[in-house]
């Protein structure tokens, strides 16, 4: 805590506070903050689109992982249960009808729209609810619907009392009970809780966010630290397209040896002054410049459509300015600025701000080496949620109702409801800048025993029980036809090896 001379430590005064607290100050100024800068900045946009691509991607893929050898379930019959149970959650996800309480959004639509309310408000919230039969849309086969909702719906009442802290209802132990949203009902508006869990502990409300504190009640949105060197970069932006403006346009000078007003005011002086010939010869000095701009008056110098100098007074000569904006410090200056926002977001530079001019193969690696592990920890930490949690309460339907059979009947799957809905989401495979040296280097983990065929895959953006489901499907279909399958090694159709000679052909001595 040693000050330097300048006092730059004493300049910057700071209190420490709950970090729950400087959240609830702030929350709303920043939410409103980031939602402007995001709608109306194109780089801001397509850096929200870039997360949500290197987050979600398409969409996330669901992998369950239940245990159920202890259940009865031999490995074939377990992978057919998983099989069938995925078929249809893909129909589900993908069919607004079934999926959202509004029947408008797709599971992965709702997953990017929260991903985007994570940007802006720093948290994204939802709600899983059956909805019974009589109230279904025509056409409807399942109950279970998920309400996204905007987090600015969530209140910020605080009252220690109730044990409400900016909208949600914590028991003696801190535990959140229940949510309160403000909802616009039949044209008025009132507060509604919703509870965190059922009567049987299920997850109803879906509330995902980052926590910088263990105390943290609300998440905030990550542009929040971006926010002043943004502007500040923004701002000189605009400065310095202004000034290339002004320079375009003015950048002619008209020189002049005539005299300036100073010049005749002197002689007005003169004229008053009096004096023997001072008015004659300040009358003859401003006739002779009258005569040569009556003469300039007939000339013209035109800027814009048809620019062009007819021509000039004696004396007189035009000279243009080179532009000297940007100045030489621009580019490292806005480098700097777009660098710190790329960081604060988790994107490479590059994806920030498209620029590559610099980019070598070497600095592309480590980019995404550095970022990577981000945005696989943004997928299980705030994108997942979207999945699991509605694919949690479709599970319970279908087990519930019978429409997926399960040994032990329903007493056995409540006993053990967590272990058997256990599952992961995998998202978009991993950017490279070499796709051969990618593979050749998953080849070679897989040899040496570092790596696995279902990390590999995972890490491609794949489903292992998919691969492995549609290569052997479209081996054996192959080979029913009497074809050679591509699966095979050996064949022709391998990719040469470096310094491999191909077949049927000799070497020949250089």
């Amino acid at each position: 805590m040693r000050d330097t001379q300048s006092g730059v430590i004493a300049a910057r005064p700071a209190s420490l506070r709950e970090h729950r607290d400087e959240i609830r100050r702030v929350w709303t100024r920043a939410a409103g903050l980031a939602m402007d800068l995001l709608q109306n900045s194109g780089k801001l946009r397509g850096a929200a689109d870039q997360i949500i691509a290197d987050t979600v991607g398409i969409e996330l893929q669901l992998n369950p992982r239940p245990d159920l050898s202890r259940f009865g379930y031999n490995p074939a019959e377990t992978i057919a249960w998983i099989r069938e149970l995925k078929a249809e959650w893909k129909v589900y996800a993908w069919t607004p009808l079934e999926c959202d309480f509004r029947a408008k959004w797709t599971i992965p639509q709702m997953t990017d729209i929260g991903v985007r309310h994570w940007l802006a408000f720093g948290e994204s919230v939802g709600v899983c609810d059956f909805v019974p039969r009589s109230q279904r849309l025509p056409g409807t086969k399942t109950g279970t619907k998920f309400l996204l909702l905007s987090p600015q719906q969530l209140v910020q009442d605080t009252n220690d009392v109730e044990g409400l802290y900016q909208g949600v209802i914590h028991d003696s132990y801190g535990r959140p009970i229940a949510y309160r949203f403000e909802e616009k009902r039949d044209g008025f508006r009132q507060k509604m809780d919703y509870p965190a869990r059922d009567a049987q502990g299920r997850q109803s409300v879906m509330h995902a966010y980052d926590p910088f504190s263990s105390d943290d009640v609300r998440g905030i949105s990550p542009l929040v630290t971006t926010f002043r060197k943004y502007l500040m970069a923004e701002n000189v932006d605009d400065a310095t397209a202004q000034l290339m403006f002004l320079q375009t346009i003015y950048a002619a000078i008209l020189k002049s040896d005539k005299p300036s007003a100073e010049a005749f005011e002197a002689l007005d002086m003169m004229k008053e002054a009096g004096g023997d010939g001072a008015a004659d010869i300040a009358s003859d000095f401003v006739d002779y410049f009258k005569a040569q701009l009556d003469r300039a008056a007939e000339s013209e110098i035109r800027l814009g459509p048809g620019a062009g100098v007819s021509h000039l007074a004696p004396g007189e000569d035009m000279e243009f300015k080179n532009i000297t904006a940007p100045g030489p410090n621009h580019k490292d200056v806005i480098g700097t600025f777009n660098r710190e926002t790329a960081r604060a977001l988790g994107i490479t530079y590059g994806g920030y701000t498209l620029d590559f001019t610099q980019a070598t193969y070497a600095s592309t690696q480590m980019e995404n080496a550095s970022t990577w592990p981000i945005a696989r920890r943004r997928t299980d930490r705030i994108a997942s949620p979207h999945v699991l949690i509605p694919y949690a309460s479709w599970v319970d339907e279908r087990i519930e109702t019978g429409l997926t059979p399960f040994k032990g009947g329903i007493e056995v799957y409540r006993a053990n409801r967590e272990a058997i809905l256990w599952a992961l989401c995998t998202g978009p495979s991993k950017p490279t800048a070499d796709d051969v040296k990618k593979a050749k280097g998953a080849s070679e983990r897989i040899v040496n025993g570092t790596g696995t065929l279902e990390q590999e895959i995972s890490e491609d953006g794949g489903d292992p029980e998919e691969v492995f489901e549609s290569r052997l499907y479209w081996h054996n279909r192959y080979i029913d036809a009497g074809m050679k399958s591509p699966f095979e090694r050996g064949l022709p159709s391998d990719a040469a090896a470096d310094g491999d000679t191909p077949a049927g052909k000799n070497k020949v001595d250089a």
